[in-house]
């Protein structure tokens, strides 16, 4: 017997909302018995993720080519949690992926909660957490942890720089504010690893372009060489000359520049043009000296890092960090 060729159309749009996953429950609402979806199995047109949750895709997920594949991959993770465990909530780093919140630079495992932290029997390969009392939002049919608890419940399980990272990313993104900053610190109270967590909130920063600009610039503060500023414009004349990621002021006064450059962050080949564009004009002035590190250079926490060879190459430049403060905003050449 071969599967059958046309799909129920409710469950096809179940699929194209939930990362192409189906679970057996909707497969069973949708009139496909255990033995049809079997057969689609076995022909290689379904696979099986974990139990009782398909992937319609018949594409393995590392060959599939998409632009927002990484996206994809944290995603569908959440979805797994939430089809794998009965009533599941999306929580942890699995909401914040549906959220759409960046700085994840790592897969997410399958995790989801049940209402009121009620207990449940899964699969392998899921992880379903004993949260209760937690906000919650709709999303997609099902539910999802808010931001706030969602970064608390995210952040223990999370590298360093991730951590930081992430909490970057809400706060450039507006998902939160500094007032929302510190509910996360008090959810934080009495988890694993509070004290560190608590210390890596302090270096989360609004004025991180991206989630390579928020490894680099904590890679030069462990270095020893914290920028003088952050996205500052440079003007020449009265006009506009270009906006940079990371600066530092010599005591010459001429200025070391630090691009992040990369496709994932900076926004394509368009972008990518326009930086060399910007570098051109900072270079022509005599006053600026650019050094450019590639996103993934910079998302590399193994030695060499982008702060070791910034420090060598500021230390041989003579810059020495300034007492106190600095808010390099805008430079007039």
């Amino acid at each position: 017997m071969r599967p059958r060729r046309t799909l129920p159309q409710p469950l096809l749009s179940a699929a194209a909302a939930q990362e192409g996953l189906v679970s057996k429950a909707q497969c069973d609402a949708a009139g496909l018995d255990k033995d049809a979806v079997a057969l689609l199995v076995e022909h290689g047109r379904w696979r099986r993720v974990v139990r009782g949750v398909y992937d319609t895709d018949p594409q393995p997920v590392g060959r599939r080519r998409r632009d927002d594949f990484h996206g994809h991959v944290r995603r569908r993770s959440a979805w797994t949690g939430m089809l794998g465990v009965p009533d599941g909530i999306a929580t942890g780093a699995c909401a914040l992926a549906l959220l759409g919140l960046d700085g994840l630079v790592t897969e997410v495992t399958p995790e989801a909660a049940r209402p009121g932290g009620m207990h449940a029997v899964v699969s392998g390969g899921l992880v379903l957490r004993r949260y209760r009392g937690f906000a919650d939002e709709p999303y997609r049919g099902r539910r999802i942890a808010s931001v706030v608890p969602a970064l608390a419940q995210a952040l223990p399980y999370l590298a360093r720089g991730e951590v930081v990272a992430v909490l970057s990313g809400a706060l450039r993104d507006e998902r939160i504010d500094q007032s929302g900053l510190q509910e996360v610190r008090g959810l934080l109270r009495g988890r694993r690893g509070a004290a560190r967590l608590w210390r890596l909130l302090d270096l989360a920063a609004v004025l991180d372009g991206s989630t390579a600009e928020s490894f680099a610039r904590l890679s030069f503060i462990d270095s020893g060489v914290p920028p003088d500023g952050q996205q500052v414009t440079f003007t020449l004349d009265g006009a506009f000359l270009a906006r940079v990621d990371f600066v530092w002021r010599l005591p010459d006064g001429r200025y070391v520049v630090a691009e992040i450059d990369g496709r994932a962050f900076h926004g394509g080949e368009s972008m990518l043009a326009d930086d060399s564009h910007r570098q051109n004009r900072l270079v022509a002035t005599g006053r600026v000296i650019v050094i450019r590190f590639p996103a993934a250079r910079a998302l590399d926490t193994e030695a060499p890092t982008v702060g070791a060879e910034m420090a060598d190459r500021l230390s041989a430049l003579g810059w020495r960090p300034t007492p106190g403060p600095l808010n390099v905003g805008i430079v007039a050449l």
